[in-house]
């Protein structure tokens, strides 16, 4: 019989919750550790339409990497979606900034999914887990060349770029929202991110190098796939699915 607190070990041995960052909010959020879990479902976010797919496929559990439960919760309405999961018995369990930094976790499925090679971290955030990862590319791209590039690997709609002078060997890469740790490169021509502000746009022209916005969730449902086959090979009793939903917004 598996419980959610095995799942949530397991996770812990991938990905440790003791690393998320301050901010974040990781772990078991909703449920009981001793939920038996025959089917499971894996999912960026816990959205409404995840629940649903959850409720169809009769999963006890479901496992994400965005936080269902972020700020503080002031109320609780019939309509929320933690409120749906209880009402359904259901678990949850988040690896958020742990799962990003982890040895095998989302910047390093990104950097795999791009076909990086000699993959590794740089700003060590604590033992172990890496704020930001930098590989090479198969081949030299020029900028323009290297944003299409990502746009196909990725399957983006769109990407946006600012382009730097250099020919591209190197990349840096921080998942989601990580520009603010563009400063951090060691090596790096280039610099791969979810969400980019407008000072950081100006700071990539500054200092001349690449800059390409790939949006949140095309840079971190990388990872869903392969955390599937793990918990697949782990827990063979689960049934596990992968729920890959679609990005909140959509280009025009």
């Amino acid at each position: 019989m598996i419980r959610a607190e095995d799942i949530y070990s397991y996770i812990d041995t991938l990905a440790p919750f003791s690393t998320a960052m301050d901010f974040d909010n990781a772990g078991l959020l909703v449920g009981s550790g001793a939920q038996t879990v025959t089917k499971g479902l894996i999912t960026l976010d816990i959205t409404h339409e995840a629940v649903s797919r959850a409720e169809e496929i009769g999963a006890e559990l479901l496992v994400s990497h965005h936080p269902v439960i972020f700020s503080p919760l002031k109320k609780l309405s019939a309509e929320s979606v933690p409120y749906r999961l209880v009402g359904n018995g259901m678990a949850a369990i988040c690896a958020h900034t742990n799962l990003d930094m982890a040895a095998a976790g989302v910047n390093f499925c990104l950097a795999q999914k791009l076909s990086l090679r000699n993959v590794r971290g740089v700003s060590e955030f604590c033992p172990g887990a890496y704020i930001l990862w930098e590989g090479e590319l198969p081949e030299p791209m020029d900028p323009e060349r290297f944003a299409s590039y990502v746009k196909e690997k990725l399957g983006c709609q769109a990407v946006e770029l600012a382009a730097g002078k250099e020919q591209i060997r190197t990349v840096g890469l921080c998942s989601g929202a990580g520009a603010e740790y563009m400063d951090e490169l060691e090596n790096a021509q280039a610099f791969l991110t979810g969400e980019v502000k407008h000072h950081e746009w100006l700071a990539a022209r500054e200092k001349e190098i690449t800059l390409v916005c790939a949006g949140h969730y095309s840079t971190e449902v990388v990872v869903l796939e392969p955390l599937g086959a793990s918990l697949g090979k782990r827990f063979p009793q689960v049934e596990w699915e992968v729920f890959l939903g679609e990005p909140p917004m959509r280009f025009i």
